[in-house]
């Protein structure tokens, strides 16, 4: 009876009604999806609407039942649409695309680069998703031409519908843009101001570009369990935003806010908008927003809606995308796990930016792991001696990097004088990378997890976490920062 007349709150209830959106959609790639006809969504607005003020958990049935059809709907929607590839498969095809990213090249000299926007003459259909595309033609595609492409097209894995390669590329037109523009002359900049290998394994931090990087530097990383720091990876804008939101927090809130708005902008601008990117963008937007206004916003709450917005947009991504379930598993480390596990910490050492990021960056490693170990079956032993000893400092690499390119492209007289600091911290990267990758047995593949010894890892770690968050004799940041402000 208790439970019958609790009034959950409302962050409760929207937190609900994301989680069972995301499971139907989820379960609608299984072909359970539904159409609901739109009277049953309102009768169960209407229903919870008359019996909430006699029976408050009516609105956490209707949130489940609403956020539940909801995803059904969506996720079934989405499956008609992806089966317009399946007479294409194993064909030879003339589609219509636009290129996503600048090109590069690829194996066997063919140029490569992501598809979006598939458009389909014969049938005049527009198909979702994207495809992987690799072929010849042109010696250069950049971001948002418009292009022919004639191939055969396989089946996809993870979060591309497909794969073509051999095929021929011919340019429909090209679609100029300023902020593709300005990424490429930061880039040049960056060639300015940074000697190689440096120069690209900045890139590579800041907007992923790997492929100028050398092989024996892309084998280093692998080795030692840092590739994903040269991958468009949200993760480090979380940190990076965290650390500056620290380092003002204390001296201006407007200052705080106007930097890590700034940074992110910039960020976005240059590394461009991802699905990564824009993940991460939603959620530290969100946090930068509610944080500015003196709100709070329970950390599960500001995941859940994130991933609830980038799967309405796409269902794809819970459906096969590696890259969304890493991205959320960090953010989990990095706003859940860090900071509680910081909270215990000794007064001097918890208000230390470096240490926060230090356990931000094991904490985010602590959740990525199992799933890696799952999906692609390899890990380095000195995996976490590498991310404390370098990813602690990508926040600040990345920082450096950013200022020494931006220097590149306005001051390139003065450029290699005045980035000393970004060349010195990424050679001291690149050489601890390569030292550890020198100790022999330290990478191991096929070391393989089952999806139940995966789930139960998880579900290990979801205890000590609720354990960490039980209220314990230690003060906790919130309660000191209060305490300050009353006095």
């Amino acid at each position: 009876m208790d439970f019958f007349f609790y009034r959950f709150r409302r962050t409760t209830l929207l937190l609900m009604f994301c989680l069972s959106f995301l499971v139907a959609v989820g379960v609608a790639r299984l072909g359970w999806g539904l159409r609901p006809p739109p009277f049953l969504t309102g009768l169960i607005g209407i229903a919870a609407a008359l019996t909430a003020w006699r029976a408050p958990v009516a609105r956490l049935v209707a949130a489940v039942l609403f956020g539940a059809l909801l995803g059904s709907w969506r996720g079934d929607v989405y499956v008609q649409k992806l089966t317009e590839y399946e007479p294409l498969y194993g064909t030879k095809v003339s589609l219509e695309i636009t290129a996503n990213e600048d090109a590069v090249y690829g194996k066997k000299s063919q140029i490569t680069f992501v598809a979006v926007d598939i458009f389909d003459p014969q049938s005049g259909q527009k198909l979702p998703g994207k495809l992987s595309v690799s072929g010849f033609g042109m010696n250069s595609i950049f971001q948002g031409d418009r292009l022919q492409l004639e191939g055969k097209l396989a089946r996809g894995l993870g979060g591309y519908q497909g794969f073509v390669s051999y095929g021929q590329f011919t340019l429909l037109y090209h679609k100029p843009s300023w902020i593709a523009d300005v990424r490429r002359r930061f880039a040049a900049g960056m060639q300015t101001a940074l000697p190689e290998p440096l120069a690209s394994f900045a890139m590579g931090l800041l907007i992923g570009q790997r492929a100028t990087l050398p092989p024996e530097i892309k084998q280093d990383l692998l080795m030692v369990g840092l590739t994903h720091v040269i991958a468009v990876s949200g993760y480090n804008l979380t940190i990076m935003l965290q650390a500056s939101r620290k380092l003002l927090a204390d001296k201006s809130k407007r200052l705080s806010f106007a930097l890590s708005f700034s940074l992110m902008t910039l960020f976005v601008l240059l590394a461009g908008l991802s699905a990564s990117i824009f993940r991460a963008a939603i959620v530290s937007g969100l946090s930068m927003v509610t944080q500015f206004y003196g709100r709070s916003m329970r950390p599960e709450l500001l995941i859940s809606m994130a991933a609830t917005i980038t799967v309405w947009i796409n269902p794809l991504y819970i459906w096969g995308d590696p890259s969304w379930y890493l991205s959320f598993l960090a953010f989990y480390g990095v706003m859940i796990v860090g900071p509680l596990l910081q909270a215990r910490l000794p007064t001097r050492l918890e208000n230390s930016v470096i240490v926060g990021v230090f356990l931000e960056s094991l904490s985010a490693e602590i959740m990525t792991l199992p799933f890696v170990l799952a999906m692609f079956g390899q890990m380095s032993l000195v995996n976490l001696p590498a991310n404390v000893l370098v990813v602690a400092l990508v926040p600040l690499a990345m920082l450096l990097s950013t200022i020494a390119g931006l220097l590149g492209m306005f001051a390139p007289t003065i450029a290699g004088w005045l980035s000393w600091p970004a060349a010195w911290l990424l050679t001291y990267m690149l050489d601890t990378a390569h030292l550890l990758s020198g100790i022999p047995g330290i990478f191991r593949q096929n070391v393989w997890l089952s999806a139940a010894q995966m789930w139960g890892v998880y579900g290990l770690i979801g205890c000590m976490t609720w354990l960490l968050s039980r209220k314990s004799a230690k003060i906790t940041p919130y309660e000191r920062t209060q305490q300050m402000v009353n006095h």
